[in-house]
């Protein structure tokens, strides 16, 4: 298939999966409350689980019905390349974590993803209502208004995140993001470290941080935020510079103006 080809098909297909975000978001919209819920972690996970059966029951049926013959990614904590074809990479309430703690960074994304590469995204914030899509080849946007990332070329200046991916991330790992954070301390301007990953990103997509970091192959976090930045003009690549993949170990999303200073700063870390 073209990438005019493949445009055009998903170009149609976007407003039918925007309306199956968007109503699923309003299934955890209805879910959220004022106040932390669960006090020990049994009771959190609980509450996390319901939360994404809740949301899955109203948007799983219309994704792939949708798109005949697309496949299902069921572990949305799972990393690394796919099978050939079709698949959805969903993450029914990213920030699910968030959510049972009553606060505000939470969305629902989908993202279609062809033989390994992101080709359609939307992610909607339900307590704000805003959406956003992005198409291979096509653009991203917020609300249907073009996005494009930050024009800043000194590092010096930049606002950077990054975050863990999951909980339980090895020592090892937890070590690179505790080294990088303080390198990126010594050479940005502000750093934020928090969850989950597509909050961060759609802000690189949008102009208002320069960057994101993560040591981490998990998918359901990326696929959507990547293709936004990709769209909006950014660079995203692992921490040696190469194109970034779904087989990648770690990742780096950026304004292309920083995007070198950056990874001259993380590269030795990863």
């Amino acid at each position: 298939m073209s990438s005019a080809m493949s445009f055009a098909a998903e170009s149609t297909l976007m407003p039918e999966v925007a309306a199956a975000v968007t109503a699923a978001g309003a299934t955890l919209l209805d879910r959220y409350t004022q106040h932390a819920r669960g006090v020990e972690l049994s009771e959190v996970v609980e509450e996390i689980h319901a939360n994404d059966d809740a949301v899955l029951a109203v948007l799983r049926e219309p994704l792939l019905r949708a798109r005949p013959g697309s496949m299902w990614a069921e572990d949305e904590l799972a990393g690394g390349a796919l099978p050939q074809g079709e698949w959805w990479v969903v993450d029914p309430a990213e920030g699910n974590i968030n959510h049972v703690h009553a606060m505000p960074d939470w969305a629902v994304t989908a993202t279609l993803v062809r033989d390994n590469r992101p080709v359609l995204t939307v992610v909607h914030l339900p307590l704000t209502g805003d959406t956003y899509t992005a198409t291979a080849g096509g653009g991203a946007r917020l609300n249907g208004r073009r996005l494009n990332v930050s024009a800043k070329t000194d590092l010096g200046a930049a606002l950077i995140g990054t975050g863990q991916a999951r909980p339980g991330e090895d020592g090892r790992t937890l070590r690179r993001i505790g080294d990088s954070v303080t390198a990126m301390l010594v050479n940005g301007l502000v750093v934020r470290v928090s969850v989950p990953a597509t909050l961060q990103l759609i802000h690189v997509a949008a102009g208002r941080m320069e960057a994101f970091w993560q040591f981490s192959d998990v998918r359901s976090g990326l696929v959507a935020g990547a293709l936004l930045v990709a769209e909006a003009g950014g660079v995203v690549t692992d921490l040696d510079g190469e194109p970034w993949s779904l087989a990648g170990r770690n990742f780096l999303a950026a304004a292309p103006g920083i995007h070198r200073a950056a990874l001259k700063v993380l590269s030795p870390i990863a």
